[in-house]
C-alpha cells in the first residue's frame, strides 16, 4: 500500500474539493484512510468558511479536513507558522496509518506544507501595518514605484496589482532580507518531506471564469457578506482581511469581488506553471469522479 501523499493544486473555482472527495472514495475502496489537509492561507480562519470556499459540513462528513477554521479571525498568520501546523498534521496522519490529501490554492502554503522551506523572517511588529496604511492612503501604484526604485529586479517580477507581494517585498527590503536575485528559489524546490504526487488542475479560461462568477453568486446567496461584516466587527486581522472579496463585500460590490477572484485565478495558474514535477490535468467539462478514475485507476 502506498504511503505517498496526494497534493491537489489549482485555481479557485476549478473543483479541488470535489476531486478530493472523489479521490477519497477510491482510496477507501482500496482500504486506505484518506484525510484532507488544507493548504489555503484564509481557510485557516474561523468565521469565514463561505467566503474562503472551505469544505462545508456535508463535505467534511465525507472527508475529514484539517487546518480549516482553526484560528480566530483576529489573529495573524505567516507561512512559517502554517508550515509548522501542516507538518504536524501530515506527520500525525501518516503515523496513524492514514493517507494525507493536501488540497490548496495558495501556492506558498502548498509548498510550505510539502517541503522544508527556507522562509524569510516575519516582519517586526507594526511594519506590515504601516505599509498597509500607506497602501490605503497613497495607493498601491505608489508603493510599487518605491519598490522599483529600491529593488528594480524584484519589482519587475511582482504584479503591480498584487498588494500582498508588493507589501512583502518592501518588508523584506526594510529588514535587509530581500533576495539579491529573483528566479527559482527554495519556494519551488522539488524536494519534499515525504513522497508526494502533485496534481495541478487546469481548465479552459472562459469556463473557469464562468464557474468563478457562479461561485461568487452562490457565496453571496449563502451569506458571505454577513460573514465579512461579522469578521470586520470582531476586529479581523490584516491577514484575515486578505481573503478575496473581503473589502469588496464590505462595500457591497459583488462585481468587484468577481473581478478580483478572476485576477487571483490568473495568478494561481501562472504559479502553477512554475511547479516542478506536476501532473497537469485539464478538468474542463469533466466530472470529478471521472478525473479521480484517471488518477487512481
Amino acid at each position: 500500500m502506498s504511503r505517498e501523499l496526494l497534493a491537489i493544486f489549482g485555481p479557485t473555482g476549478v473543483g479541488k474539493t470535489g476531486l478530493a472527495l472523489a479521490l477519497a472514495r477510491r482510496l477507501r475502496d482500496r482500504g486506505e484512510r484518506p484525510v484532507a489537509v488544507s493548504a489555503d492561507a484564509l481557510q485557516l480562519y474561523a468565521g469565514l468558511p463561505i467566503l474562503t470556499g472551505a469544505a462545508d459540513a456535508a463535505e467534511q462528513q465525507q472527508l475529514e479536513h484539517r487546518l480549516v477554521g482553526v484560528l480566530p479571525v483576529t489573529e495573524t498568520c505567516s507561512a512559517a507558522r502554517y508550515a509548522r501546523l501542516a507538518h504536524a498534521e501530515i506527520d500525525a496522519i501518516l503515523a496513524d496509518g492514514g493517507t494525507p490529501i493536501v488540497v490548496g490554492g495558495t501556492g506558498l502554503y502548498l509548498r510550505a506544507a510539502l517541503a522544508d522551506l527556507d522562509l524569510a523572517p516575519a516582519p517586526p511588529p507594526g511594519l506590515r501595518e504601516r505599509l498597509l496604511d500607506r497602501v490605503a492612503r497613497e495607493g498601491l501604484p505608489a508603493l510599487h514605484a518605491e519598490l522599483t526604485r529600491v529593488a528594480p529586479e524584484r519589482a519587475a517580477a511582482v504584479d503591480p496589482r498584487d498588494t500582498t507581494r508588493v507589501v512583502r517585498s518592501l518588508e523584506l527590503h526594510a529588514m535587509g532580507a530581500l533576495p539579491q536575485r529573483t528566479g527559482e528559489s527554495e519556494l519551488w524546490t522539488a524536494r519534499t518531506r515525504h513522497p508526494t504526487r502533485l496534481v495541478a488542475l487546469v481548465m479552459e479560461r472562459e469556463a473557469l471564469y464562468a464557474q468563478i462568477d457562479a461561485r461568487v453568486d452562490a457565496m453571496v446567496a449563502a451569506g458571505a457578506a454577513r460573514e465579512v461584516r461579522d469578521a470586520d466587527a470582531a476586529g479581523a486581522s490584516a491577514t484575515a482581511r486578505r481573503a478575496i472579496g473581503f473589502d469588496a463585500l464590505l462595500d457591497g460590490d459583488v462585481d468587484r469581488m468577481k473581478a478580483q477572484t478572476r485576477r487571483y485565478a490568473k495568478r494561481q495558474l501562472t504559479w502553477l506553471r512554475k511547479l516542478p514535477g506536476t501532473e497537469v490535468v485539464d478538468v474542463t467539462g469533466r466530472a470529478a469522479a471521472d478525473v479521480a478514475a484517471q488518477l487512481l485507476p
